[in-house]
């Protein structure tokens, strides 16, 4: 009787292996694609945030010039009225105009209240201005104020 319990239960057991087999396998295999996916997919992140943070470095490298053509800063018409327009249409106050033109808070106040009108390169960039947008003004404006603050 001996005997054949040992081969009973040595044909249970190996039985049992071979249905383990079955299952554990094609898991193994699973677990060994999933985790090779899972490495590529890790360095795709990692090129494409390297690509992102380059891109983001030239984007903050670049700036918004505020230049016009000569010919367009000849024939601009400027008057108090028009420059006190411009900045109402752009949603910016005198301040941030100052800052834009490169000129002080006084500057941009006597310009509209017609005591001085804009000259040289200031006219260019009143000239260009009116070429911006809210959304591009606002861009440039965080530029100037983060070169100006360091960061």
């Amino acid at each position: 009787m001996g005997k054949l319990e040992v081969t009973i239960k040595s044909e249970i057991v190996r039985l049992a292996k071979r249905e383990m087999r079955k299952t554990s396998v094609p898991l193994g295999r699973d677990v060994r694609l999933l985790k090779s996916t899972v490495s590529q997919l890790r360095k795709t992140v990692t090129a494409l945030e390297r690509f992102a943070a380059h891109q983001q470095k030239e984007l903050s490298k670049r700036e918004i010039r505020l230049e016009a053509p000569p010919e367009e800063i000849k024939n601009a018409r400027f008057s108090p009225g028009l420059i006190q327009s411009l900045r109402k249409r752009l949603g910016i106050t005198q301040k941030e105009l100052a800052i834009l033109a490169g000129v002080t808070v006084g500057a941009a106040h006597l310009w509209e209240t017609g005591k001085f009108l804009p000259s040289g390169e200031k006219r260019g960039a009143i000239v260009a201005l009116r070429k911006l947008r809210r959304r591009e003004v606002r861009e440039l404006l965080d530029q100037k104020r983060a070169r100006k603050t360091g960061t």
